[in-house]
């Protein structure tokens, strides 16, 4: 595809039209059709330079929330200044449009994991849409602090290479290379701080998003992102990453429980919705890797730092690596029996780490690009049929779209099986919506789809 990065709205190929207005397209009849610009994009992430900012957090010796914060070679405040510093360095390339902060919080003392109040901070970078009839946000992030078997200690070494300077690194190469782009929405690149004694600072941004009524659409957490062995199980696999979604809403009221009850949608929450978009957008750019998608909030018993988004009523994600390697994660630096424990650098896998950010940056840009979802969607019940009405309304802000996706698949089916393509706001199916689920994805000419809405019964 060929783009004008000073436009908005890009030129369109004539072929990719004529692409989209062939109907009744199975995914798997259909050809894998590729942004030649996010492509670009993924073949810029690098494995070297990941490394060199996993290296350069290891090097601050601990990154624990209580560890010091005036300190300019060790602790927590040190690594906030550097990749501060880091951001300010990327939005050089943003023409203005980027801009960072270090937003500062208080954190209470609890009696438990904070023994007196503290102030901890989230180093954020905000890449500002190019639409400004466009509202849309979406969150990238993953946690700075680290840690040792004891929670508590602040001051033995904790390099945190993998849990979480993974996912860090992962955030800081995204910004880098997102940067000069032009997206139509907003968006932001977080290292978080406090996720290791409590989810503080990804709970302070939630709830700074829920006040100030962000039109938030999508938070993807990244955490445990750089490891592709298991020594507990013998299993080594860099081929395949999981993602976490929720099911049923955190913040689901009583009426949305009767209509999910209703409709059978336990399977189809927005963050569901949005772990399949990742599935299905993240293989199309980032070869030799399967996006396995758990169907959990998060692994068993566990959290991360898109559970507060949850709770406020966002979608959001959680990407891992498949096999954790509990050797080296939450462990003191020592050697028993001949063995090695500690989170260090050297048990990472770069090359697995540069696939999971390709999958996160192919995901966010192509949300980004394209347009917001529909709205009002609904299927008429007004009489008994075999077959399916549905109809919505066109995205209220932001681009037009160049038409919509109808997405069908078999109640029993994990992923949307076939996508037939319409220009209006309402389409006729010969199947019987006793005996599928459908959504409704915008799309713009380039083939950028936004995240699917389902239909609510309407008489």
């Amino acid at each position: 595809m060929t783009f004008k990065l000073n436009l908005t709205r890009r030129v369109l190929a004539p072929a990719l039209v004529a692409g989209l207005l062939l109907s009744f397209q199975t995914f798997a009849q259909e050809p894998v059709r590729q942004d030649d610009e996010i492509k670009q994009m993924v073949k810029q992430v690098s494995a070297q330079r990941l490394e060199q900012l996993v290296q350069k957090m290891v090097d601050f010796g601990t990154r624990h929330s209580l560890s010091s914060t005036t300190s300019k070679k060790e602790g927590i405040g040190a690594a906030r200044e550097w990749v501060k510093s880091e951001f300010e360095k990327y939005a050089q390339a943003s023409g203005g449009r980027m801009t960072v902060e270090m937003d500062r919080y208080t954190v209470k003392a609890d009696g438990r994991r904070i023994p007196q109040d503290v102030e901890m901070a989230n180093v954020m970078a905000t890449l500002k849409g190019t639409d400004s009839s466009d509202d849309r946000v979406i969150i990238v992030g993953g946690h700075l602090d680290s840690r040792v078997t004891d929670v508590m200690d602040a001051k033995s070494k904790a390099p945190g290479a993998n849990d979480d300077a993974s996912g860090v690194a992962m955030v800081m190469e995204m910004a880098r290379i997102m940067a000069s782009r032009q997206f139509p929405a907003t968006l932001v690149f977080v290292a978080f701080q406090g996720e290791e004694q409590g989810l503080y600072g990804s709970r302070h941004l939630a709830e700074r998003a829920k006040k100030e009524n962000w039109n938030l659409v999508a938070m993807l957490n990244n955490d445990v992102v750089g490891n592709s062995y298991s020594a507990e199980t013998g299993l080594h696999n860099n081929t395949t990453v999981r993602v976490f979604s929720e099911g049923t809403p955190a913040n689901e009221t009583e009426e949305q429980a009767r209509l999910r009850r209703t409709m059978g949608t336990e399977n189809d929450s927005p963050s569901r919705s949005l772990a399949r978009y990742m599935e299905n957008v993240g293989e199309k750019y980032v070869d030799q890797l399967d996006v396995i998608l758990v169907y959990r909030a998060d692994r068993f018993l566990r959290g991360g730092d898109h559970t507060p988004f949850n709770q406020n009523g966002f979608a959001a994600v959680r990407m891992s690596e498949t096999n954790e390697d509990f050797d080296h994660q939450h462990q003191d630096i020592r050697k028993e029996n001949g063995k090695q424990y500690g989170d260090l650098i050297e048990y990472m896998d770069f090359e697995y780490l540069r696939k999971n950010t390709g999958v996160n940056l192919a995901t966010m840009a192509s949300l980004a690009w394209a347009p917001a979802s529909p709205q009002q969607a609904s299927v008429l019940t007004a009489d008994l049929t075999n077959t399916t009405q549905l109809q919505w309304e066109a995205p209220a802000k932001g681009e037009k779209p160049a038409g919509y996706f109808v997405l069908m698949r078999g109640t029993s089916s994990p992923a949307w099986e076939k996508k037939f393509f319409v220009k209006d706001t309402k389409a006729d199916l010969n199947y019987s919506k006793d005996n599928y689920f459908f959504a409704v994805q915008a799309v713009d000419a380039e083939g950028h789809a936004s995240l699917p809405v389902l239909p609510v019964p309407v008489r």
